[in-house]
Order: C-alpha cells, then sequence, then structure tokens
C-alpha cells in the first residue's frame, strides 16, 4: 500500500473556461515547430537537488562543473534542466514574479503513470492533480520549493476549440486508477522521449506580458479565460507558457540569489525564424543580447516582468 502526501492544493476542481473574447489573428506568428528547450533553475544544494531530479526522478546526468548540473532524458545533449547551485541561496518571496513551475511532459499515459507511481513508492510529496481535457498533470516541488509538472497530453484531435481557443479545466484526476497503471514494469531511468512542455511564470501585469510574448515575440493566445491568467503557444499548442498574476498584481522581482527560475529556452529550430523574432523583440524596444553555449546560439532578453528569455537555435 502506498500513501499519496499531497502538500497545499493548487488547483480548483471542475471549473472549464472556454474563448472570451475570441483571440485577434497575429500578423507575424512563430513557426509551428516552436518549442520550449530548457530550464535553468537556481537551487540551495546541488547534490540534494541531483539526488532528487538523477536518482529520483530519472533523468540522466550530462555533465556537471563546479556549481552546475546538466540533465537530459538521454544522458546526452541537449540539456532539458540545468541546476545552478547559488551561495546563500534563499528561498523565493511568495509575492514575487518568476516560476510558477517548469511541466515536464511525458510521452504517453502509461509512462507519466509509470513515473508516478515510482515518485510515490519513493515517498515524494505532491501539490495537487488535476485533469485539464487537453492532458493529464501531476504537481510536486523539488527539494528547494521550485514547482514542477509532470503531464501528458492526449492526442490534438480530442481538443475542444471554441474559435481560436482551446478548452482547458482544472477536473479531478483519478490517481488511484493512474498509480494502478504504473505498478508494472521495471523502472529503469524516465523515458527517454520526456522533454520541456511548457513553463509557467508568475508575472505582474497581463497585459504587459502579452505585449511582450504575442506583440513583440509573435506567440498565440491559446486561453485568456482562465481567472487571472494567459496562455500563449506556438503551432496551435494549448500552450507554451503560462502567465499568471497569482502572486499579486505589479509584484517585484526576485531577489538574485533567491531559488527558482534563472532563465528559460525557447527552441526556434530555423536561423532565419530566430533571427526574424530576435529583430521583432528589438522593434519593440527589447534590450537582446547574444551569445553561444553548447551548441545553442542564444538571444537574451527580459519580458519586463523580471523573467529571462532565452531565445535560441541550434548552431
Amino acid at each position: 500500500m502506498y500513501f499519496i502526501f499531497v502538500t497545499t492544493p493548487l488547483l480548483v476542481a471542475s471549473e472549464k473556461y472556454v474563448a472570451c473574447p475570441p483571440n485577434r489573428a497575429n500578423p507575424m506568428p512563430l513557426p509551428p515547430d516552436t518549442h520550449i528547450a530548457y530550464a535553468r533553475l537556481q537551487v540551495r544544494d546541488l547534490d540534494r537537488a541531483l539526488a532528487f531530479y538523477r536518482d529520483a526522478l530519472g533523468l540522466r546526468a550530462i555533465d556537471r562543473t563546479g556549481d552546475t548540473a546538466r540533465l537530459s532524458a538521454t544522458g546526452t545533449a541537449p540539456f532539458l534542466i540545468e541546476l545552478i547551485a547559488v551561495p546563500n541561496a534563499i528561498a523565493k518571496p511568495s509575492r514575487s514574479t518568476g516560476l510558477y513551475h517548469v511541466a515536464i511532459r511525458l510521452p504517453d499515459r502509461a509512462t507519466l503513470a509509470h513515473t508516478f507511481y515510482r515518485l510515490v513508492s519513493l515517498g515524494v510529496p505532491f501539490q495537487g492533480f488535476a485533469d485539464h481535457l487537453v492532458s493529464e498533470a501531476l504537481y510536486l516541488p523539488d527539494p528547494d520549493g521550485n514547482g514542477l509538472e509532470l503531464y501528458h497530453d492526449r492526442p490534438r484531435d480530442q481538443w475542444r476549440f471554441d474559435g481560436a481557443q482551446v478548452a482547458m479545466s482544472s477536473d479531478p484526476l483519478d490517481v488511484e486508477t493512474l498509480l494502478a497503471e504504473g505498478a508494472s514494469g521495471k523502472w529503469d531511468g524516465i523515458d527517454t522521449r520526456t522533454d520541456i512542455g511548457h513553463v509557467h511564470l508568475h508575472v505582474g501585469d497581463l497585459a504587459r506580458a502579452e505585449a511582450f510574448y504575442v506583440d513583440a515575440l509573435g506567440m498565440d493566445v491559446m486561453q485568456r479565460s482562465y481567472p487571472g491568467a494567459l496562455f500563449v503557444a506556438a503551432g496551435g499548442y494549448h500552450h507554451h507558457l503560462g502567465l499568471n498574476i497569482w502572486a499579486g498584481r505589479n509584484v517585484p522581482s526576485p531577489p538574485a540569489n533567491a531559488v527558482g527560475l534563472r532563465a528559460y529556452g525557447i527552441h526556434i529550430p530555423a536561423a532565419a525564424d530566430w533571427q526574424a523574432a530576435v529583430e521583432r523583440l528589438r522593434a519593440s524596444g527589447t534590450a537582446v543580447s547574444e551569445s553561444s553555449d553548447g551548441g545553442w546560439r542564444i538571444a537574451l532578453a527580459h519580458d519586463g516582468q523580471g523573467n529571462a528569455v532565452e531565445v535560441v537555435t541550434r548552431g
């Protein structure tokens, strides 16, 4: 018998949200193969963080240099999660912008169930569970309190749309059935097809967030009717980014030494599309600095809400 330890719930059950008002057309959308590449997370203790992400969750280490380690589902580049130990790290203030959760996407329900069973068997605490109509999701903190979502998508032909916007929900998830489904099979690390499906951020102003991510960067609004939140994406995905004001309006950025999100990467595969997005950001008045790292060509920008965004392409 296993006991599922649930801390403060994150989700309200049985509320459905559909489009209102309709989305305006984006004249320069991002290409449909745009996706989230990675997340860089600040932690207090690198060994403790690795014990969770590698030994419990099952990601595989690529390398470790000093106070930084990188992991992926395969153990080879490119990385999905970068862990950075920060000296004298403090907890992220509850009323601040920054990370709500990084969403690790499993390829199907069976692999989500298998991972769920693994974590429950280790006594890992969870914060909530939800059926979002487009996906099924589990919520939990890492040892530093950084929010994580583990989820799988339902097939796109099962998603329901109202005009241009996707219908999502926070219905109860049948965790007992999911756990039972995960009880069979041998654990050998997380499924190698696992990636980062989306990132959910606290912001201080939804209109300003939309101006950056939609008007300047080129994402589309996929859902704007969920109270206090906005969901945006490329290529008709339900969301690559969640943006919410649940920590408060016009809240400050967290201190530089707070645990949480240092930056996340948005991957635009074609170099010409990447360059066009970078030029749109600059044209909007956003400061952009370019660099390279581990095969990535990086354009670093800030969304005006305290969140660092790395728009990347390979090579």
